[in-house]
């Protein structure tokens, strides 16, 4: 569809006002630069109290009446009347709206914060369902706006809002009794409705540069849960001063915020257990602060050493348990997230003076990682984790925290067990796995590490978990045999010896359930070397001069491959990949949280997209106009990696001549039970078909499962005939050998055979770019490989970003390829007809 400028959108809103008599803002405003979409939530007492929920999009915010509000229920299905939608600038209004006009009455700024679309906006807005996640100060996790159908009729547009059944859901309590302040001013409905001003933000900033503290003494809020930083896995401790060395323990991560009414205790994931550390939190509730967040790690003993089977124990029981805080990312009300660690453990460490047991202060030790990591595992610990001296603290995973390990461990997800023969024993060993997309992988089973209690309380546990199916995908027929199933919802800590090579756990012992952890979250963590590594790590935060925030947010957690990493990558492979893609239309696949977070296909242009990118209005199928995207030099690219872009495909044609394709693109997409060498046999054979009616080709493993034949073509024909041609190629094979090959897209027919994808010939239609990541396991890369060296090759994901720079030296397999004379010609569509 065709996008709207602000102005345009925001002519009902500036009817129903008179500007003379409201203070609400009248003009547009310009959405800030870069990947980020804002929200807000405004509690409105007008006519009747009801909450105005607001996203942001083209330009304006997208709005709707929520008449009960918002709730983390997710049975509870909120109506959300649509509204017009309001400037951007409508975003920081609190205040009061005269009663004679339009919405009179109080407004409040409830929450605010960012947003996330999990598929195209304009797509779902239309369609009538947007899915989304917020990042807010009081609402967090996945949210749906789903229209209604209209009444014979009705006016208004009817849309319900409802939470998803994630980890952020709360079936008990109610969100919007719990928090009756402004996230802005701190004030109430009535203390807004009595001063009868507008809150300004620039005077909060103000207040803040001068120092004066927002709130005073026990008086400030608990502060809310934020997400942690967690560290990245490494072989190898890193060398240098500018490395801080801390014990890695073995317990459960853990927030403590403290403020009005005590403290309390969040789990890494934002649960609150509070009455499961209990201790703690009064602990905490003493320390001389409020309006302050710790960050630590909960802890029980076993032979001198922290045991994560000790702590379960100590739960269970009511044990002593220790909190051992190494983070502040809130102290008294002001945020110090940007400070360097150094001056973060500062502060931290005069704090944790006035601090009783279970309460102690987490040391390090400045360098000599090695030498901290050599003594520890000497005593039988768990490891280290490494902290850049000079790094703010950033949410999620990334590079400037390294964790190495003395000894090999895994949380993987119970999926099942076998029985035991041995009378009074519940089961035998536990079946477990770990998620590849959405595929929940078999990865072994493990025996040992249970007592009695244990046995038992699993066993509970497996009882109401019961289900007929395996939830495992790859799982072999002998440990299928006699195996009991479960709902794979449980996660389990395992030591362990290594991975087999078919990647089956070895030697593995159950260290106890991580309830902190979510199942659906759990893959493979996999070590990066450290220095002389095969890929070396970007330290650069500006790349085509384009400014990376968080540029070592960990994208591809197993691998480590940071935001900067990933554009670094395309900096290094420009020079070829350019000429390949430059002014051809765009899609992306946008994974805002990295490979293991959610991802969507975007394919139209839009607020958030930066200038690098140049833009194109083409009429659809519907006859529609819409804005799609290009790129033409580095930093699109670079922008895209911004936005959270993993992969990028393209069109078959280019911006000059859309109508005419320049490349003919056959995907050679498997059955799964097949080996790679068959799909590999079968692009010779298709390259030898088209040889045969005069195309030649060159080659592309796609970094997926299969490989792309293309034929470059001179821009003669038109899609349609282009598309009748691929169509006739496919069905013309598959009809030569039907035991092979396939021309329908049919995954119940594909059995044992190769589909010819012949539909990336039609407009519209995307293919893999040469040289894009791939949003999968191991962060392939789709490679342009020459015929000879496809004959070598063992699978089609077998290149990654580390190999580039080693291919790079080599001669270019696609080399003159540009200037290739053929076309489709009619003895060529004939050839291929149907009788």
């Amino acid at each position: 569809m065709a996008r709207n400028d602000p102005d345009t959108l925001l002519k009902d809103y500036n009817a129903k006002r008179d500007f003379t008599r409201t203070r609400e803002p009248q003009h547009a405003e310009k959405g800030s630069d870069g990947e980020e979409l804002s929200f807000v939530i405004q509690k409105h007492d007008a006519t009747r109290l009801h909450y105005d929920f607001r996203l942001e999009w083209e330009g304006v915010l997208k709005s709707w009446a929520v008449t009960k509000g918002p709730s983390l229920d997710p049975s509870e299905k909120r109506l959300a009347v649509r509204t017009e939608d309001h400037p951007l600038s409508y975003g920081g209004f609190e205040g009061t709206i005269p009663e004679k006009e339009y919405g009179g009455g109080t407004v409040m700024l409830w929450d605010r914060g960012v947003w996330e679309p999990e598929s195209d906006p304009a797509k779902g807005l239309t369609d009538g369902k947007l899915t989304f996640r917020l990042k807010g100060q009081r609402l967090t996790g996945t949210f749906s706006l789903v229209r209604m159908r209209s009444r014979k009729g009705e006016k208004r547009e009817n849309w319900l809002l409802i939470k998803a059944d994630d980890e952020t859901a709360s079936r008990r309590g109610d969100v919007l009794k719990k928090h009756t302040k402004s996230v802005a001013s701190g004030r109430t409905m009535a203390a807004i409705a009595k001063s009868g001003s507008e809150w300004r933000e620039e005077e909060k900033q103000e207040e803040q540069a001068s120092g004066k503290p927002e709130l005073s003494g026990k008086s400030r809020p608990i502060p809310r849960w934020r997400e942690p930083q967690l560290a990245t896995l490494e072989q190898d401790p890193p060398e240098g001063d500018e490395w801080l060395a801390e014990m890695k323990y073995d317990g459960y991560r853990a927030l403590i915020a403290i403020g009005k009414g005590g403290a309390k205790v969040f789990t890494r994931n934002g649960k609150d257990w509070t009455d499961k550390f209990r201790h703690i939190a009064e602990a905490a509730a003493r320390l001389p602060t409020s309006g302050t967040l710790l960050d630590g790690e909960i802890v029980a003993y076993s032979s001198g050493r922290t045991d994560f089977s000790s702590l379960q124990a100590a739960i269970k029981a009511g044990g002593d348990m220790s909190c051992f805080v190494f983070d502040l990312l809130q102290i008294d009300g002001a945020d110090v997230t940007d400070r360097p660690l150094t001056e973060r453990k500062e502060r931290l460490a005069a704090l944790m003076k006035h601090a009783k047991p279970p309460l102690a202060l987490s040391t390090d030790i400045r360098g000599h990682a090695a030498t901290v990591l050599e003594k520890l595992c000497a005593g039988g610990h768990e490891g280290i984790i490494a902290k850049r001296a000079d790094a703010p603290y950033r949410s999620g995973r990334n590079r400037s925290w390294l964790k190495v390990k003395c000894s090999r461990r895994q949380e993987l997800v119970i999926g099942g067990f076998s029985a035991s023969d041995k009378k009074g024993r519940p089961f035998a060993s536990l079946l477990l796995g770990a998620y590849e997309g959405d595929r929940l992988v078999y990865r072994g089973r493990v025996g040992t590490g249970f007592n009695e209690d244990v046995m038992e309380d699993l066993a509970g546990l497996f009882a109401r978990r019961k289900r007929k199916t395996s939830p495992f995908h790859g799982m072999p027929k002998a440990a299928a045999k006699g195996a009991h199933f479960i709902t794979p919802d449980l996660v389990a800590e395992i030591e362990f010896a290594e991975f087999t090579a078919d990647g089956m756990v070895r030697h593995g012992a159950f260290k106890g359930l991580r309830q902190d952890k979510d199942a659906k979250a759990v893959s493979i963590e996999t070590a990066t070397e450290g220095e002389g590594a095969a890929m070396e790590h970007e330290g650069r935060t500006e790349i085509a001069g384009i400014k990376l925030s968080s540029a070592d947010k960990v994208l591809f957690p197993a691998q480590g491959v940071t935001k900067a990493d990933l554009a670094a990558h395309y900096e290094r492979v420009a020079d070829r990949m350019l000429p390949l893609i430059g002014n051809r239309l765009l899609s992306l696949v946008r994974c805002p949280d990295g490979r293991t977070g959610q991802c969507f296909f975007q394919k139209h242009g839009g607020k958030g997209f930066p200038e690098a990118f140049k833009r194109m209005m083409i009429e659809e199928k519907d006859g529609e106009k819409a804005e799609y995207l290009y790129a033409d030099d580095l930093s699109a690219l670079v922008a895209g990696v911004q936005m959270g872009s993993l992969e990028f495909h393209i069109w078959g044609s280019k911006t000059d001549r859309l109508e005419k394709p320049d490349r003919l693109v056959f995907d050679l997409d498997p059955d799964e039970g097949l080996d790679f060498s068959n799909i590999r046999d079968a692009a010779f054979d298709v390259r030898d078909r088209l040889k045969a009616l005069g195309l030649k080709t060159v080659a592309m493993v796609t970094g997926g499962k299969g490989i792309h034949v293309i034929a470059p073509l001179e821009r003669r024909a038109e899609w349609p005939e282009v598309k009748e041609f691929a169509r006739g190629f496919a069905k013309w094979l598959s009809a030569q050998d039907r035991e092979r090959y396939l021309a329908e897209a049919s995954k119940a027919r594909r059995k044992g055979r190769i589909f010819i994808d012949w539909l990336r010939n039609e407009r519209g239609a995307t293919a893999i770019a040469p040289y894009s990541a791939r949003s999968r396991e191991g962060c392939p890369i789709a490679t342009p490989v020459s015929w000879k060296e496809l004959e070598g090759l063992e699978r089609a994901n077998g290149f990654g970003i580390a190999d580039m720079a080693e291919r790079l030296k080599q001669p270019d397999p696609w080399a003159g390829i540009s200037s290739w004379r053929q076309s489709i010609t009619a003895a060529m569509r004939k050839a291929v007809a149907e009788d």
